[in-house]
């Protein structure tokens, strides 16, 4: 089905308050969007160098659903229901210690595909890079907290959460105690010391570090009722349908790398962007060859470098633009069968090509979903896919949903915000350029002597705001704005002295409202990791998903 009308975007802002939730289309319009999808997909005669779209899709489909069955086995129980329709929902992330807004998406996509009887496939982001062995932790007091960085493994080089191993077993198997003691004062009980035991446990069997996360958590997801299944991203790019994907793009490559760059110069244009890291690179061009949307590595050298491609005669040649080259059988206008069987062969010279996250969500959203779940970050990546889809598949891109949450941790407060901030410094503001409304005429009678109180002019209180008054009744003209405006600034001057109680118990007020600001930031940030949420956290998120779909 070819796209005749413009691709439409949305704006999307995280939810501001705590317990609200942001699920865009609503749920009362998720049939007509899936149905929307499907038909697009059926409808479409689209060809990957010798394999019709559809076809393509469908043998994906099953294979997806059959890995990701036998990966979840591996450490929960799995129920999977089949249907006739079998409809096909996915979601995805990095296997990291994510905030709730993202557990919200893991909630929605199982009660989602419940509702419509779909496939619900979680997809571990595992691809990208892993860039931090620390988690931040709110400790201190409420009135005074701090954020530490609380180490669960040694710092390593950044390497995708592919290849992460834990390195230090005893500094991860003894954080949940170490991150326990910073935050107690602010929250005796937390879901830290249960998460954490499951992680390790994990680790035991695993010693990849995201696995270890993302299978502790999905544990409890399962226990909770959520059945949904998880596969690495990893091996998603090992599956036939991704080699076929990968080729189709390579032999493309000229017209997607124009395309690609393209949309990017017309996004920044269009947004105002001057980044040119925003929000993905370009795609460069180097020695006559150019870069692609993949990653490529190896297990002797496991750090991922962008691919590049070029024509050899009747061949393709993709390297890393150092030690790792490969020779494909593959043209513009011929089948990639030979190539495809090139590319699943690499895995076993250990050799990893991995889909950037563009073209991730793109092969999701094209071959493997019915639905896809994205997050604010995601969603605002993919205005740049939808467009991408649309010029170089000629396609309308499939629809997505939007989904996040704010949920901050429990912590009992008063909670000051920058509005109270903003209120003293307008009184301070209103004590500088309209004391005569602020004076505090028992000032005089404190044991302090009118003259004390006067200015040099040794001018009454009466008579300096009767001298003020005058001036503001005087219309300002040429002549007299500049003498005016003196004048009024020196009855403000004098008038000081008689404010001075208001003005130094506000300038206390400010600098308590100043570190109380600074501490509410701390205390109310949303971006916390899920595991130090407390004990109930993902039932009052399954709670909340169930009350917005009634």
């Amino acid at each position: 089905m070819l796209m005749d009308e413009s691709v439409t975007y949305r704006r999307l802002r995280a939810p501001r308050e705590h317990g609200q939730v942001l699920i865009e289309p609503a749920p009362s319009m998720l049939d007509e969007v899936v149905v929307g999808n499907t038909a697009l997909r059926d409808g479409v005669p689209y060809d990957l160098q010798g394999r019709d779209l559809l076809q393509l899709a469908t043998s994906a489909r099953a294979e997806l659903i059959d890995k990701a069955h036998r990966y979840t086995a591996q450490y929960r129980d799995v129920t999977l229901r089949r249907s006739a329709a079998e409809r096909l929902f996915l979601a995805g992330h990095q296997p990291e210690l994510f905030h709730p807004g993202v557990w919200f998406k893991n909630v929605a996509l199982a009660h989602l595909a419940d509702q419509q009887d779909a496939v619900a496939v979680n997809l571990l982001i595992d691809n990208d890079v892993c860039r931090s062995s620390t988690l931040r932790v709110p400790g201190g007091s409420v009135r005074s907290p701090v954020v530490e960085l609380v180490p669960f493994d040694q710092q390593a080089a950044e390497t995708p959460y592919e290849e992460r191993t834990i390195h230090d077993a005893a500094l991860f198997e003894s954080f949940s105690r170490r991150a326990a003691e910073v935050i107690r004062p602010l929250m005796p009980e937390t879901l830290l010391e249960d998460y954490w035991s499951r992680a390790v446990a994990r680790s035991h069997e695993n010693t990849n570090l995201g696995q270890s996360f993302a299978q502790a958590r999905h544990q409890m997801e399962g226990e909770c009722g959520l059945q949904t299944l998880e596969i690495p991203q990893s091996t998603v790019c090992q599956m036939e349908a991704f080699h076929w994907f990968t080729a189709h793009l390579l032999a493309q490559l000229p017209r997607f790398w124009d395309v690609y760059n393209s949309l990017l110069r017309e996004y920044r244009r269009e947004y105002h962007v001057r980044s040119h890291a925003h929000p993905v690179p370009n795609l460069s061009q180097r020695d006559g060859c150019l870069e692609a949307p993949f990653w490529i590595w190896s297990e002797a050298d496991p750090r991922r470098r962008p691919m590049f491609a070029c024509v050899r005669g009747d061949q393709m040649v993709i390297s890393d633009r150092g030690k790792t080259e490969i020779v494909l059988d593959l043209t513009p206008d011929g089948s990639a069968e030979v190539a495809v069987a090139q590319l699943a062969d690499l895995s076993r010279q250990g050799i990893k090509i991995r889909s950037r996250a563009l073209v991730t969500t793109m092969f999701a959203r094209l071959l493997l979903s019915d639905l896809f779940l994205h997050g604010i970050g995601g969603a605002k990546y993919d205005e740049l896919t939808d467009r991408l889809i649309h010029r170089f598949f000629q396609l309308r891109p499939p629809e997505f949903l939007v989904v996040s949450a704010t949920w901050r941790l429990p912590i009992d407060r008063t909670a000051t915000t920058l509005g109270d901030q903003r209120q003293i410094e307008y009184l301070l503001r209103e004590l500088t350029y309209h004391p005569e409304q602020y004076v505090d005429r028992r000032a005089v009678g404190d044991g302090r002597s009118a003259a004390e109180l006067a200015t040099e002019s040794d001018e009454s209180l009466d008579a300096l705001i009767g001298r003020k008054e005058q001036w503001i009744r005087t219309a300002k003209t040429p002549e007299n704005a500049h003498t005016r405006h003196l004048e009024i600034s020196r009855v403000n001057t004098a008038l000081q002295p008689w404010i001075s109680p208001q003005r130094a118990e506000l300038l206390a007020q400010r600098d308590t409202a100043a570190a109380a600001v600074r501490a509410e930031a701390i205390l109310s940030a949303r971006d916390y990791a899920f595991c130090l949420q407390r004990k109930e956290t993902l039932s009052d998120l399954i709670l909340e998903m169930q009350t917005h779909t009634a």
